[in-house]
């Protein structure tokens, strides 16, 4: 016969690791990816913003100088962007 004691702990410790590979787990997963989630957008949108910059600065020097023609190409290409973004929407 076993004792009731060591019987009694391991129900306990079977409870406990049973609420927390169904409560600690899932949050802890959540939690990283909200993290990460976060860090990638905080790192990207500036990112996003200077490529943007850069590229306006490239197609200055590409016209020669004609401001206006690096405004047009570049709202061109987010147009196309626009375009094509909208044509795949599900609403």
């Amino acid at each position: 016969m076993s004792d009731w004691t060591t019987d009694a702990a391991d129900a306990i410790e079977r409870s406990v690791s049973m609420v927390r590979e169904k409560t600690v787990t899932p949050a802890y997963s959540a939690t990283r990816y909200i993290v990460y989630g976060l860090l990638a957008v905080l790192v990207g949108a500036p990112a996003a913003v200077l490529l943007v910059i850069g590229l306006f600065r490239v197609l200055v020097i590409v016209w020669q100088g004609y401001v206006w023609a690096a405004w047009m190409t570049l709202g061109g290409i987010f147009l196309v962007l626009g375009a094509f973004f909208w044509s795949k929407r599900n609403s």
